[in-house]
């Protein structure tokens, strides 16, 4: 496990748990190292960090990226708890839209696993849990899409970072 401060510049940070897909994972490593926020990946992932899709999805952004691993959600927590920031769970089963949340410096924003979202312990410990709303009918968002449109609208709320 690699534990890292969040950067001074890092308003919030991404927090992906037990992500399936390796591409997703590496198209939003690009995004954090590009908006320059930390990406947490509370583990186990699904696939391996050597992956080539991660490396192929993230291309050369990988060696910016401020990445910390969490070999599990206990592990996850004990940092989280350390520095304080409050728990926002983006989930299809939110009751607040993403775009009325009030984002604070320091949030942690946490997407679930493709396959099967978080488990109830980990939306119990949510401060918050916010929707995308997706009036078009569709059942969920791809997870890179997701992270994106969370990290965009709390960019939006807390500066841009220049």
């Amino acid at each position: 496990m690699n534990i890292r401060q969040p950067d001074s510049q890092a308003w919030f940070r991404l927090v992906l748990y037990q992500p399936d897909i390796a591409g997703n994972t590496g198209a939003i490593l690009r995004l954090g190292a590009c908006i320059g926020v930390g990406v947490d990946v509370i583990g186990p992932a699904g696939f391996d960090f050597s992956d080539r899709a991660l490396r192929r999805a993230g291309m050369d952004y990988l060696a910016m990226a401020a990445l910390t691993r969490h070999d599990d959600w206990t592990s996850f927590e004990e940092v989280r708890n350390s520095l304080g920031g409050r728990l926002i769970l983006f989930t299809t089963s939110g009751d607040i839209p993403y775009t009325e949340f009030e984002f604070r410096p320091g949030d942690m924003l946490l997407l679930g696993r493709e396959s099967s979202g978080v488990p109830s312990e980990v939306h119990a410990a949510a401060d918050a849990r916010l929707v995308i709303p997706m009036p078009g009918g569709g059942r969920s968002l791809n997870l890179a899409l997701s992270a994106a449109m969370a990290a965009g609208e709390a960019m939006r709320q807390l500066g841009n970072g220049t």
